[in-house]
């Protein structure tokens, strides 16, 4: 089975580790190409009906309870030949998913447990089988080690769960087995492809969850490298030159922006998954690293600092591939149904889009997040297509077009902390019908006042960059 989701980028936030004491779990999902139109979908809660689901990129079919609950996700448009691959949401106990981080394990381990390609569950079907079925991010984790024992995996896949208490990171990397690590409450953590998670505490049952059998799996193969501890990254992951220039530096470029003090190297292969940052995290520091290209570093492509040869060394984190960057955020402080907020941008490059705030319980999705067509229809409101002519605009003049882009994007978070608030206030006191109604009315108002900025930039662009040319001449009076 090929593995079309080769690259994301995840950044996780405890709660004493964020500004505002809410508890943050991001990711880019970067497609296999840079035009891979998704859409945003709220799936209805079912009961007593019992169901399968099928796998369009392997055979994979899987058995689902009589109940399950609502939940959002971003699915493909062309699910046939791209497969479905929901990636990430909340369900509406305000539990969260984002799935997956692609990730590769070594040889060694495989020989002994080969992942189940033909049959085995994948990200394709991951959410779908998962999200809708969990009351808690260990609960996530529990439930979806299940699924791994009956079915098998079919890849390397990192999976993330978050609730109102915790974030929880699960590493599937061979056909059976798998650890999970609870992010410490005042820490902040950072992956890139790589088997992430270190060492592993079998005594603590709070913080570290495992598959059946994993220790004893390794010894009997005699796959630890280390004498006196259980690392699971050196035990299972990779280390090689894809490595260095590819998956390391979008973790050593984070550990930069949130503790500029220790000197780490880009290509270091033991860099921490786990760390206390220097400062208190806020939301725009999380979508400043998702959307982030090596800035103020001789790596940066669109930068000045660099030779071309530095600028291309290594891959940056945001990317015209990124299809869809989210930041799932839980504050447990607001009324309990409007506690969950999917801040996500789709289509376009993160550096150069906002991220919409999108309710966990709103139990609609706008008509112009959730009908995305294949191509660019300019009659067609998509945001998809939308926020992929802002970005190609503002890439195309980056010099010229950086400060305008940059004051839209301002402007708009501005607005959006407001939005939040006040509308979060408006859901207290309310049951469960009659808060999404109210989420529901809120969000269309304010994907109005989105359409209607992005639009006016997008004039204003379009009309300055005519000006901009090479095709003039200005004739010489003296002649």
């Amino acid at each position: 089975m090929e593995n079309r989701h080769s690259s994301c980028t995840t950044m996780l936030v405890g709660k004493k580790a964020s500004l505002d004491g809410t508890v943050m779990a991001a990711r880019n999902d970067d497609t296999f190409l840079p035009i891979t139109p998704q859409r945003y979908v709220v799936y209805p809660a079912y009961h007593q009906h019992e169901n399968q689901v099928h796998s369009y990129l392997n055979h994979f079919v899987g058995d689902r309870p009589a109940d399950g609950y609502r939940y959002q996700a971003v699915p493909n448009v062309d699910v046939k030949h791209e497969g479905v691959y929901d990636e990430n949401g909340f369900n509406e106990k305000n539990v969260a998913m984002s799935a997956t981080e692609s990730v590769y394990a070594n040889e060694r381990v495989l020989a002994f447990d080969p992942l189940v390609t033909e049959t085995g569950l994948n990200e394709d079907v991951i959410v779908a089988m998962t999200l809708p079925f969990i009351n808690s991010a260990k609960e996530g984790v529990q439930y979806l080690g299940q699924l791994v024992a009956k079915y098998g995996s079919a890849e390397g896949n990192g999976v993330i769960f978050a609730d109102k208490d915790s974030v929880w990171y699960m590493e599937i990397v061979t056909g059976h087995h798998w650890v999970a690590q609870r992010i410490p409450d005042d820490c902040y953590a950072l992956t890139g492809n790589r088997v992430a998670i270190q060492n592993v505490d079998f005594n603590d049952s709070e913080n570290f969850l495992w598959s059946d059998g994993i220790q004893e799996f390794v010894a009997a193969h005699h796959l630890n490298p280390d004498r006196d501890t259980w690392n699971f990254r050196r035990i299972f992951g990779t280390a090689d030159v894809f490595d260095q220039h590819y998956n390391t530096p979008r973790q050593w470029y984070g550990h930069q922006l949130f503790n500029p003090e220790l000197k780490f190297e880009p290509e270091d292969f033991d860099l921490p998954f786990v760390m206390k940052s220097d400062r208190l995290i806020a939301l725009e520091d999380v979508e400043y690293y998702l959307s982030s290209h090596y800035q103020n570093t001789v790596f940066d492509p669109l930068g000045h600092l660099g030779t071309e040869e530095e600028k291309k060394r290594y891959r940056p984190i945001s990317l015209n591939r990124t299809q869809n960057s989210h930041v799932l955020q839980i504050d447990a402080s607001q009324p309990e149904h409007a506690q969950t907020v999917m801040w996500m941008t789709f289509g376009g490059v993160p550096t150069f889009t906002p991220y919409l705030p999108l309710f966990g319980n709103a139990d609609e999705a706008d008509a112009r997040m959730r009908q995305t067509p294949m191509q660019m229809d300019l009659d067609n409101p998509s945001f998809y297509w939308l926020f992929n002519e802002l970005a190609m605009l503002v890439e195309s003049h980056h010099a010229d077009f950086a400060q305008d882009d940059l004051d839209y994007l301002k402007n708009l978070r501005q607005y959006f902390h407001a939005w939040v608030a006040e509308t979060a206030a408006k859901t207290a006191g309310k049951e469960a019908k009659e808060a999404s109604a109210i989420l529901n009315a809120a969000q269309k108002e304010m994907l109005d006042k989105v359409e209607h900025d992005t639009k006016a930039l997008i004039a204003k662009l379009i009309t300055a960059g005519v000006n901009l040319s090479k095709l003039t001449f200005k004739m010489d009076v003296n002649l």
